[in-house]
């Protein structure tokens, strides 16, 4: 995909002082941060964070497609 490898744009220090949990430690986790903290401003209101929300949902899917991409082109390797 075009971009080539994704970066980390969220260090080990702001996940941790964000109270991300490991298993969301991925590419996404800056767009993440974000959105925990839209949440507690907002006292968890659903419809306060939705921008924050789509935008981490869709990095999520954009990392999808990535690895969905490259194993695809390791099979085929």
């Amino acid at each position: 995909m075009a971009g080539g490898e994704p970066q980390m744009k969220a260090t080990a220090e702001e996940m941790a002082a964000g109270n991300i949990d490991m298993v969301s430690r991925d590419f996404c986790a800056h767009v993440l941060l974000k959105l925990n903290e839209c949440r507690r401003a907002s006292l968890y209101v659903p419809w306060k964070c939705e921008h924050e929300r789509h935008e981490y949902e869709l990095c999520q899917y954009k990392d999808y497609k990535r690895r969905l991409a490259l194993a695809a082109a390791e099979q085929g390797a």
